[in-house]
C-alpha cells in the first residue's frame, strides 16, 4: 500500500491516508474498481478496491457492516474518490476501518480511474517480473552451495548475507547449531533460547491457521526436511524485504540444507561443524561478552548453570569429535568439541564438558572418556589435558585454556599407554592462564629465552626443544635426553650451549623456574 500511495498517477489525485500504520505494509495483489455495495463477494483477498462510493449504503449501520465484509474478503486497502459522491468519508467508515485495521486513502482531486489502473498493475505486474528473477538468482546460489558440498554453517551465513538478517538453524530439540548472528545481539537472543523458540513457533501455527502472513517483527520459520524427515528448522529474524521475498529465499536455504544433510548419510555434520565452530572462536575469543557467549553455549545444548565444567585437550591420535557429546551423555552431561588449539599439534581436539554438580569425573573417567574418541588402535597413543572443574562461563573459559596451556607441552613418546595431565598439579600452568593478557608476563618471557629462539630461527635448531624436555624431567638427564630423541653425548653439548647462549647455570633451582615459567608463557601465547 505504501507503495501505491507514492506512485505519480496516486500523487496527482492529492491522496491522504485516513487509516495507514500497520495497515500500509498491506500486499496488494492486484486492483479492483467497483461503486457496488456487493462488491466483497467478488474479491478473492489481496486486492486494492478504488472506488466513489456512488453505490454504497446510506446507513451507518449497513456501512460499518460493508467495511467489515470487505476487511473478511481480505481486502489490502480502500482508495475513495471524494467529490463525485461523497464530500467528505462518513465517520463510520472511518472507525470501522480503523477497528479492522483495514487502509484508508482518499483522493481530493479527480483522477481517471483507468489511469491509477495501469500504474498499479504495472508496478504490480513489475514487481512479479524482478521477483521471478531475483529467485532464479537465489535458485542458482544455492544449488552452487549444494553442488560444492557447502557445510551447513556457510550456508547460513549465506542466507545472512542474502537476506540482510540474523539466521539461526535449529535441530528439532530447539538447539542451535549454527548462527549468524551480530555478537552485540547474542546474549539477549540466546537467553532463554528454547523458551523463545517454542514460542515463535507457537505464533507461527497460529498464523498459518488464521492464513495470516507473518508481520515485519516476526520471526520467519522454515522446516529443513527431506523424504519425508525432518532434521530441524530455519529462522530468519526481522530484516529488510527481499525481491524474491524472504520466505522463498529461507525455503531456498533449507533445501540446501536437506539435501547435505541426506549426502552427510548417517554422521551428524550439522553438529560436528556447529559444536567446532563454536568453541573454536571461544578459544579465540570471538565473542562479545561472557554474558553472549554464556547464551550462546547454552543455546547449542549445553548446560552451564548448576553444572561442573571441564575444559579438555585430547591429543596424539585422531578424534571423532562427534563422540564427544554421546561420551558425555553416557555421564549424564553434554559437550562440545573444537579443533586442535594453537600450539598443539594435530591431530587433536578441544573439548568443553558439562556434567551435574555430583558427576564423578575422577583420572579413570577422564581416560575413559578421551578413549571413546579414538580409535581403539590409536588409543594407546592419546594424551589427555584437563583444566580444573569450573563453575559459570569465565572460568570454564579458564579450564580450557589451561588444558590447552598443559597440552603444549612435550608428549611422551607413542606406545606406553594413555597419559593424563591434570591442571591440578600444574601450580605453573595455573599461575600463567591467569595471567596470560598480561603482556609484561608475554615480554619477559620472550626477552628471556630470546638467545634461544635466534639461534633456533638462524640454524633451524632444537634449542628450545631440548630445555623443554631438560625441564619436563629437571632430576633425570638421562629421561631428558630420551624425551629429546637425542644421544646423551649430543643432549649435553646442547645444554652447554644453552647456559652460554643464556649466560645461566641451568642446575640452578631458580634459574630452572624462571625458564619454566618464561617456556609456559611463549606456549601459551601459541609461539
Amino acid at each position: 500500500m505504501r507503495e501505491v500511495i507514492a506512485l505519480d498517477a496516486v500523487v496527482q489525485g492529492v491522496p491522504e491516508v485516513l487509516v495507514g500504520d500497520a495497515a500500509l505494509n498491506a500486499r496488494v495483489r492486484w486492483l479492483h474498481v467497483s461503486d457496488s455495495a456487493g462488491v466483497a463477494r467478488l474479491l478473492d483477498g489481496g486486492e486494492l478496491l478504488l472506488s466513489t462510493g456512488s453505490a454504497w449504503p446510506a446507513e451507518p449501520a449497513e456501512l460499518r457492516r460493508f467495511v467489515g465484509e470487505l476487511a473478511d474478503a481480505g481486502l489490502s486497502g480502500l482508495v475513495l474518490e471524494l467529490g463525485t459522491h461523497y464530500r467528505a468519508v462518513p465517520p463510520v467508515v472511518v472507525e470501522a476501518a480503523r477497528e479492522r485495521g483495514l487502509a484508508l486513502v482518499v483522493l481530493h482531486r479527480e483522477v481517471k480511474f483507468v489511469t491509477l489502473t495501469e500504474a498499479v498493475h504495472s508496478r504490480i505486474i513489475t514487481g512479479q517480473t524482478d521477483a521471478l528473477r531475483a529467485r532464479d538468482e537465489v535458485r542458482e546460489r544455492f544449488t552452487a552451495l549444494v553442488l560444492r558440498g557447502s557445510p551447513a554453517d556457510f550456508i547460513v551465513h549465506q542466507l545472512a548475507q542474502t537476506l540482510g538478517a540474523p539466521i539461526v538453524l535449529e535441530n528439532l530439540g530447539y538447539e542451535v547449531v549454527a548462527a549468524e548472528v551480530p555478537l552485540a545481539m547474542e546474549e539477549e537472543l540466546f537467553t532463554e533460547w528454547e523458551l523463545r523458540s517454542r514460542s515463535a513457533h507457537r505464533r507461527a501455527e497460529q498464523r498459518r491457521e488464521r492464513g495470516l502472513p507473518a508481520g515485519p517483527d516476526d520471526w520467519l520459520i522454515v522446516p529443513v526436511e527431506a523424504r519425508g524427515i525432518r532434521w530441524g528448522n530455519l529462522i530468519a529474524l526481522p530484516g529488510p524485504e527481499h525481491p524474491a521475498g524472504r520466505t522463498a529465499v529461507l525455503e531456498q536455504g533449507a533445501i540446501a540444507l536437506a539435501v547435505g544433510r541426506l549426502a552427510d548419510g548417517e554422521v551428524d555434520e550439522w553438529a560436528r561443524i556447529g559444536r567446532r565452530r563454536l568453541v573454536d572462536g571461544l578459544l579465540a575469543g570471538r565473542f562479545a561478552g561472557v554474558g553472549g557467549a554464556a547464551a550462546r553455549l547454552e543455546a547449542a545444548g549445553l548446560p552451564l548453570r548448576g553444572a561442573k565444567l571441564y575444559g579438555l585437550v585430547v591429543a596424539g591420535a585422531p578424534v571423532a569429535a562427534e563422540r564427544a557429546d554421546a561420551a558425555a551423555r553416557a555421564l549424564r552431561g553434554r559437550a562440545l568439541a573444537g579443533s586442535a588449539p594453537a600450539g598443539v599439534v594435530p591431530p587433536a581436539a578441544t573439548v568443553l564438558v558439562s556434567l551435574p554438580a555430583d558427576a564423578v569425573f575422577d583420572d579413570a573417567a577422564v581416560l575413559a572418556f578421551a578413549r571413546s574418541l579414538v580409535e581403539p588402535a590409536e588409543a594407546e597413543r592419546v594424551t589427555v589435558s584437563i583444566g580444573r572443574a569450573a563453575e559459570g562461563i569465565d572460568a570454564a573459559l579458564a579450564s580450557v585454556h589451561e588444558a590447552v596451556d598443559l597440552a603444549g607441552g612435550r608428549r611422551r613418546r607413542a606406545g606406553r599407554g594413555p597419559q593424563l595431565r591434570r591442571a591440578d598439579n600444574r601450580p605453573l600452568v595455573q599461575l600463567i592462564t591467569a595471567l596470560r593478557d598480561d603482556h609484561r608476563v608475554l615480554e619477559h618471557g620472550e626477552r628471556m629465552l630470546a638467545p634461544l629462539i635466534a639461534h633456533d630461527l638462524s640454524r633451524s635448531g632444537d634449542l628450545l626443544d631440548v630445555l623443554e624436555a631438560m625441564l619436563a624431567h629437571p632430576g633425570n638427564r638421562t629421561a631428558a635426553a630420551g624425551a629429546s630423541h637425542l644421544s646423551r653425548s649430543v643432549f649435553y653439548q646442547r645444554l652447554a650451549l644453552i647456559e652460554e647462549l643464556l649466560g645461566a647455570d641451568l642446575d640452578d633451582g631458580e634459574t630452572q623456574t624462571a625458564l619454566h615459567l618464561a617456556l609456559l608463557v611463549r606456549r601459551s601465547a601459541g609461539r
